[in-house]
């Protein structure tokens, strides 16, 4: 899978406990969250090297103590972080080759032995890509045809638990008021400053409720300013140290970075359409008449476009 500022920024948020039990405790289904005592949680190595694809993936690894009919037993929360334009649907193949590699990294590491067996593992895909989530979420339901009864025992099974953060609304994540849920509904966010605005008034409205609002509000300002870049904000990210304390000169920033936008899209739009009339009624642009295009500012290209009206020479229309 290749690396990008989601990859990097996601893996930094879960190498924190705390939002490794947020996402847990508000995405995975509460059946499961009731047996973890998350005070134990201990992270771990994440990279494994599998047999099939021979590649080093971005996943997060940690360990938690989960009692159910009273034993105390180790669960591995195996995070993978999907972030692919694509969806991949191989994914049941590959997160079962990921659970096989990390069962075998526990016996070479002398973590068990195949005699005393594996500890259980709970995969989980988090995905946050445009494109709605279509990959089977068993590996068995890749095998096609269905198998006749006979034969069904003896085919893969391997099921991972999926978070896709698109399919979250809202008022679900409001739901949730955690940091994380915050997190997400940022990067849901469509496009302009005032519905990033309003996903980042949420997020903050979770980050002071927390009771560690100091520690979340260093972590998450340091993914947001990772993700105004990505976003290609022009927002002085280096004078945002805070999102508690700096709301405002962000939303200032926000603004102006909009505003920019559009005044910015005006003027692309006018060029396009000054070159497609230039193109009908003189056939084509020439090189200089280009730079002259690219090089101009809104009001001169609105006055080339009147001017096109009535001139009988491509000189005459940027004549001012």
């Amino acid at each position: 899978m290749a690396t990008n500022h989601h990859d990097t920024g996601y893996k930094e948020l879960f190498s924190h406990p705390e939002f490794v039990e947020q996402l847990i405790e508000g995405f995975a289904p509460s059946e499961i969250a009731a047996l973890m005592d998350f005070s134990t949680l201990e992270q771990h190595n994440g990279h494994y090297i599998t047999p099939l694809y021979e590649e080093k993936i971005e996943d997060v690894v940690w360990s938690v103590n989960a009692t159910w009919e009273g034993i105390t037993q180790r669960v591995y929360l195996y995070i993978l972080l999907e972030f692919q334009s694509k969806v991949d649907l191989r994914m049941p193949l590959r997160m079962m080759h990921y659970v096989a590699s990390f069962h075998d990294h526990l016996i070479k590491n002398g973590v068990t032995t195949a005699k005393k067996g594996f500890p259980p593992v709970f995969p989980i895909v988090l995905y946050n890509g445009n494109q709605p989530w279509t990959a089977a979420e068993d590996v068995y339901e890749m095998v096609s045809p269905k198998p006749p009864s006979f034969l069904r025992a003896f085919q893969p099974h391997l099921r991972y638990y999926l978070v896709e953060e698109r399919s979250y609304s809202d008022e679900e994540l409001a739901e949730r008021n955690s940091p994380l849920s915050g997190v997400f509904g940022v990067e849901n966010a469509k496009v302009g400053h005032e519905a990033l605005q309003k996903a980042v008034d949420r997020m903050l409205a979770s980050i002071r409720a927390h009771p560690q609002k100091e520690r979340m509000d260093r972590i998450i300002t340091a993914w947001f300013k990772r993700h105004l870049k990505w976003l290609g904000a022009r927002v002085n990210v280096d004078e945002l140290r805070s999102l508690m304390e700096d709301r405002d000169m962000l939303a200032d920033n926000l603004e102006s970075w909009a505003k920019r936008e559009q005044a910015e899209g005006e003027t692309r739009g006018m060029a396009i359409s000054l070159r497609s009339l230039i193109t009908l009624k003189f056939n084509g642009v020439p090189d200089w008449a280009e730079q002259r295009i690219s090089a101009a500012s809104n009001d001169q290209l609105k006055k080339w476009i009147e001017n096109i009206l009535t001139a009988d020479s491509l000189e005459a229309v940027f004549n001012d």
